[in-house]
């Protein structure tokens, strides 16, 4: 398990497990750091639409075996805890409230 402190000082834990889930689509197979880099360094942060205890990271990477492409790493926060669910490629973030815009 790695813990990995994220753009807001905020302890967010990698399970091997979810690791392995993640690793496991071939899309994301070399995109390990990936997952820290846009924990660490979030171009985008939003509160999910669907789960108002998931914030959803997001962070740009030019070529992906899928081409140009945001990471998007969810995390699920609870009363002292925070955890990586998934992570996955995507053309563009999904709506929501923004919690961190590194462009504004």
């Amino acid at each position: 398990m790695e813990v990995i402190i994220d753009r807001f000082g905020m302890p967010i834990r990698l399970t091997d497990e979810r690791l392995v889930h993640i690793l496991d689509h071939p899309e994301m197979a070399d995109l390990k750091d990936s997952i820290s880099g846009t924990l660490k360094r979030p171009e985008l942060v939003v509160k999910s639409n669907s789960d108002e205890s998931a914030r959803l990271y997001y962070r740009f990477y030019s070529g992906t075996r899928m081409g140009d492409k945001f990471v998007c790493v969810v995390v699920k926060i609870r009363p002292g805890d925070a955890f990586v669910l998934t992570a996955y490629l995507t053309d563009k973030p999904k709506q929501g409230v923004a919690l961190w815009n590194a462009n504004t």
